[in-house]
């Protein structure tokens, strides 16, 4: 395993991080969700024992039962082998005493009573607002001092501007931002990660594989991968990308088994920073502007627009539609999409109420984007 410093810290941190989000979900017996920890605990711990020490998760993941998945798999000493990150429910808060709150409950939930990264979660330019005017400075500070938690952090989804905004507005211990080689001039882009870098900020990278689009490649980008002399898996590529920058921390990845976890294992003892050579970049650069030639839509399937009013699922929506020209799927994308509108979650549902603009981090026109769906999928 590759490890890195992290920033002005004076800490190592595992090149890989498990990030728990995506792992399966189950029905108990009462018919309550819960996460599968046949699945989540196995891969927690094997990750761990092969050098991993940098776990997340969040307040609201897998329906608010993803934290406390997680402080069963830390159990038996694994708590003391890891950097442990979660989140504050950031648009749950509509008080100062609700930072207190969750943070306890949280603790709880993970078992724990330090959390060495606490984020406030998904800040733009509104989130940022409303929570800094709340106190949250003034929360993370009295937090820190408690010992509560370790770094005072927070995770984005917004522009440029609104990033250098919110990283110059505190004394911020670490960043958190959606990177890839698909976003080097969206969301913080590759200007804020060198930013964040100028200032001793450490940045964990999510979406490295931008939702799981990056890790299946297309023909025509195939084709790119299968001329160069260097073979190496999509998903490779797209990590060896990230951690060629030398101001990245850590790289989340949300494995969902044990094969997967294996595979970026293996990735990750591979890539280091400075690693990519000019051929490569230069490779990347046109992998970049094949797949801007076929993706509809620039969805991550984060979930944060749904539940819809109307009950359209809005990502698999667009998960459908752009696998339709992403992956020369068209039978099989009409297939999934007639599904929807048998069960009555297509897009020709919607009723333009604007809840899911609103929550969408990738400040996608989300409404309007359903349309085109709906009639090229129907034709």
């Amino acid at each position: 395993m590759q490890y890195r410093k992290f920033g002005k810290l004076g800490i190592e941190v595992s090149a890989f991080g498990v990030g728990c989000m995506r792992f399966p979900m189950i029905k108990l017996e009462d018919g309550t969700d819960a996460v599968d920890e046949s699945v989540s605990t196995p891969v927690i711990r094997h990750a761990i024992d092969n050098g991993v020490n940098y776990i997340d998760t969040a307040y609201v993941y897998s329906n608010q039962k993803n934290e406390t998945a997680v402080g069963h798999a830390l159990r038996d000493g694994y708590r003391e082998k890891v950097y442990l990150a979660t989140k504050l429910p950031t648009w749950m808060c509509n008080t100062r005493e609700d930072m207190d709150k969750y943070l306890d409950e949280q603790l709880a939930r993970l078992e724990t009573d330090c959390i060495d990264f606490y984020l406030v979660h998904a800040l733009n330019k509104g989130t940022w607002e409303k929570i800094r005017d709340l106190g949250v400075r003034e929360f993370l500070d009295k937090a820190k001092a408690s010992g509560k938690i370790r770094y005072a952090s927070f995770s984005f989804h917004d522009n440029y501007d609104t990033f250098i905004d919110i990283i110059d507005s505190y004394d911020w211990d670490m960043a958190q931002i959606q990177f890839n080689y698909m976003d080097v001039d969206n969301q913080a882009t590759l200007k804020g990660l060198q930013y964040a870098g100028k200032k001793g900020i450490p940045v964990v990278i999510m979406e490295g594989l931008l939702g799981g689009k990056l890790a299946k490649a297309p023909a025509n980008v195939q084709e790119l991968y299968d001329a160069f002399p260097e073979k190496r898996s999509p998903v490779e590529w797209a990590f060896r990308y990230i951690c060629n920058q030398p101001e990245v921390g850590t790289v989340l990845s949300g494995v969902v088994d044990m094969a997967q976890c294996d595979d970026n294992l293996a990735i990750f003892d591979r890539c280091e920073s400075g690693i990519m050579t000019a051929e490569e970049e230069e490779l990347i650069v046109k992998v970049r502007e094949a797949y801007k030639s076929r993706t509809k839509v620039g969805c991550t399937g984060c979930r944060y627009c749904v539940p819809c009013p109307n009950e359209v699922d809005i990502p698999k929506v667009f998960r459908i539609w752009n696998d339709l020209f992403l992956y020369d799927s068209k039978l099989k994308g009409n297939g999934g999409y007639k599904r929807m509108i048998a069960e009555g979650h297509d897009a020709s549902k919607c009723l333009e109420c604007g809840a899911c603009e609103g929550a969408c981090p990738q400040h996608i026109g989300i409404m309007d984007m359903l349309k085109q769906a709906d009639s090229e999928m129907r034709e």
